[in-house]
């Protein structure tokens, strides 16, 4: 295409002349056109970008959206173990660090300040990628004071094995001679009297004659007639524990006499103020009553450990 040219008339010498642009004309229309050539060329690119598939981008976006998907497992996964350690965390504070009276780990302790990653709904790539990333700081935080917290229980466990072995740790009756966890520890209702009382241990239901055995080293406080506690045991264990084992049909222990952990020291009754058949046992602390399922750690797995948990909570049947 030819380009446009311009003329003027002269009034002077009655003749048109031509007009020629200026330099700043002529590089508006220079930058005019290349203007004009990108956008083109832009839009062109972009169209060919989105409407042909090449094979290597292509291939990029299938390799992009599976990076995406093992991100968002990865994520998924790290979620879980952040549970677990939660799980492990509160068993190690309740449970272990109960047995060793140790003072439990705050939630700021174990993570040095670190707070809890946030779970988002929905998030973009960059986001996801630095969600799993702070996932994976928390991980590593539980898992060194996890760690840290087990290699000191260890060495509190090694300088107190005298004191571990006078600590109650196991059932007072064999599981194969368990019928059924009638009560646990708490507020329950008075099977005589009918009134909310509080229920100072657990009740284990069974046959009269089921043998019951001491549950730590320790020295017979007492063993007669306990009022409506009827036939009772008392172990003096040291370091502030005493244990107690009610309504017993007979007593194979006397006061004074030393007694370790899973000696006989009795048979299950239905004596004094009882409904039926079973063993009350008690574990106190300087007097205090404690909940007896968290001192069966000798003798129960934690699958088993919270299966007790379990059945004495929801058992509500008390026998005395």
């Amino acid at each position: 295409m030819s380009r446009k040219v311009f003329y003027r008339y002269n009034q002077l010498t009655d003749t048109y002349e031509r007009v020629y642009p200026s330099r700043l004309n002529r590089l508006w229309t220079i930058v005019k056109n290349i203007f004009e050539g990108v956008c083109i060329a832009v839009i062109i690119g972009t169209a060919m970008y989105y409407l042909i598939d090449f094979p290597k981008e292509r291939m990029l976006r299938e390799e992009n959206s599976r990076l995406k998907t093992e991100v968002e497992k990865l994520d998924t996964r790290l979620n879980e173990a952040i549970v677990v350690l939660d799980r492990i965390a509160e068993r190690d504070n309740n449970f272990y660090r109960v047995m060793l009276q140790a003072e439990p780990i705050s939630m700021t302790r174990r993570l040095a300040g670190h707070e809890n990653a946030e779970t988002y709904k929905s998030m973009n790539d960059a986001e996801l990628v630095e969600s799993v990333n702070d996932k994976m700081d928390l991980l590593d935080r539980m898992l060194y004071a996890q760690i840290r917290s087990f290699n000191d229980l260890r060495e509190m466990a090694s300088q107190q094995k005298d004191r571990i072995a006078h600590i109650p740790s196991v059932q007072p009756v064999s599981d194969l001679d368990l019928k059924q966890m009638a009560s646990g520890y708490g507020y329950r209702v008075d099977p005589v009297y009918g009134t909310t009382k509080f229920h100072a241990g657990m009740d284990f239901a069974s046959n009269i004659g089921t043998k019951v055995y001491v549950t730590g080293d320790g020295v017979v406080k007492s063993a007669g007639w306990g009022g409506a506690y009827g036939n009772l045991i008392e172990i003096d264990h040291g370091y502030g524990y005493v244990t107690r084992y009610a309504h017993l049909s007979e007593i194979k222990v006397k006061a004074g006499q030393k007694v370790s952990r899973g000696d006989l020291i009795g048979h299950v009754g239905n004596t004094g103020k009882s409904t039926g058949p079973h063993l009350h046992y008690e574990v106190l602390h300087n007097g205090t009553p404690q909940n007896p399922v968290n001192y069966y750690f000798q003798d129960l797995t934690p699958e088993q450990y919270a299966e007790m948990i379990n059945a004495a909570e929801a058992a509500s049947h008390v026998m005395d």
